[in-house]
């Protein structure tokens, strides 16, 4: 059970109490709208705070201190949620019923995450730029690498050119050139700006009472004031205008990704529907596209569907020999069409069932997975508990993933292939 606690306004931390686990976690978030002017220096924030701080001013120094702490970690954060980009940090430690007697494990790792969130070492107004330009390389690295996973690469693009004039269609990591932009000074003062108006989400995993959580986080956020700005609503996708787009690059294999819209996002009655109807689409080995388009027909090496509920996205990628792509595109548009006129045996929708339920079922195997299922759905939509999820997800009928499949439109296709294919 999810315990919510208002420490501030604009301030929550959620708790989960658990004692299964040796390792406690929490995670600690500023959220704010996806934006293309400031989502570069969120990316680089928390590696920038976590390169040093007054009294550890190096890495290796954060280091020792860590493994001070029984050998905790402390790591970056970064969470596009829909209409939301979330910048913050994640740790995970020792739980204190496993310390030495009388060790304060909890206390002590919210004391540090403090010191590494308020105490950065300044020049001039600015972090120190060491730390900035080293971090900038290292997230230019992490945007360039992209290039390399052709598959990454062009459902990127995809939703690039899909959610154009909209903020799903703005890189989570943001871009090279807005990376290269940034400066010591103009970041730190983006810290500053955040750390007042934001709004603050805190996410706690451990055997500790909701009290004694919220004793250790107010005092690890003590004198950080400010006017936090309640966030808009989030909203469907705006699409721009979609088409077909082709792009030619040194590739052996075609990538060929499909956008599709539809008005059902995760904080609609018919979301399980949907949900159902992607895994049962594309959403596995069991699915209609893997089973018909990659096994039967042969017509690609790789095929699957995603959906993105916060905003009403259905993508399907696939690998394909570019002289397959006429036919491919049509079969994977053909298997849509069979969903949409109730072409579905009973085999397939218990298949597509099991597989939700057993991922539901795992949410609560590991303090990482706890966190990532509920401080993420409290941003995206109405935050249902797996089990409450799982109750709706049984009661969904053939009926209703055939009426999810027939809101989907075919809006956006990108296409990567060989320059001399």
């Amino acid at each position: 059970m999810i315990e919510t606690i208002m420490l501030s306004p604009g301030v929550t931390l959620r708790c989960c109490r658990d004692s299964r686990f040796k390792q406690g976690s929490f995670s600690v978030q500023l959220v704010a709208p996806m934006a293309e002017a400031t989502a570069a220096m969120n990316a680089l924030l928390p590696a920038v705070l976590l390169r040093g701080t007054a009294r550890c001013p190096d890495l290796r120094a954060v280091t020792r201190a860590l493994d001070d702490l029984y050998g905790a970690t402390l790591s970056p954060l970064v969470r596009r949620v829909g209409d939301y980009q979330t910048t913050g940090l994640y740790c995970g430690f020792m739980d204190d019923r496993f310390a030495l007697p009388g060790d304060q494990v909890f206390r002590r790792v919210t004391d540090f995450t403090r010191e590494v969130l308020l105490s950065s070492p300044l020049l001039d107004g600015g972090f120190l730029p060491e730390y900035v330009e080293g971090e900038k390389v290292n997230l230019i690295s992490t945007i360039e690498s992209e290039r390399n996973d052709k598959r990454a690469y062009a459902m990127s693009r995809l939703l690039e050119t899909m959610c154009r004039g909209d903020s799903f269609g703005i890189p989570r990591l943001g871009k090279r050139e807005q990376v290269e932009a940034i400066t010591a000074r103009g970041l730190r003062a983006h810290y500053e700006t955040i750390l007042r108006e934001s709004p603050l989400e805190l996410f706690y995993v451990g055997s500790a009472p909701a009290e004694e959580a919220a004793e250790h986080f107010q005092r690890m956020l003590a004198g950080i004031s400010g006017e936090r700005r309640p966030l808009p609503p989030q909203t469907g996708l705006t699409p721009g205008e979609g088409g077909d787009t082709v792009e030619t690059m040194d590739v052996a294999q075609g990538n060929l990704c499909m956008g599709f819209t539809t008005p059902i996002t995760n904080r609609d009655p018919q979301f399980p529907a949907m949900q159902l109807l992607n895994t049962l689409y594309g959403g596995g080995m069991t699915s209609k596209l893997f089973q018909n388009v990659r096994e039967k027909q042969s017509l690609c090496y790789s095929v699957s569907s995603g959906y993105y509920a916060a905003k009403g996205v259905m993508t399907v990628y696939a690998g394909i020999d570019p002289d397959t792509e006429r036919a491919a595109r049509e079969e994977i548009l053909g298997q849509l069409e069979a969903c949409r006129a109730g072409d579905i045996t009973p085999e397939e929708l218990t298949a597509a069932r099991e597989a939700l339920a057993s991922s539901l079922r795992a949410v609560h195997d590991s303090p990482g997975a706890i966190e990532s299922y509920y401080a993420t759905g409290a941003l995206s939509g109405p935050g249902l508990t797996p089990e409450a999820y799982l109750d709706k997800l049984n009661r969904v009928t053939l009926s209703d993933v055939t009426a999810a499949a027939n809101t989907l439109k075919l809006h956006t296709t990108f296409f990567l292939r060989g320059e001399c294919q």
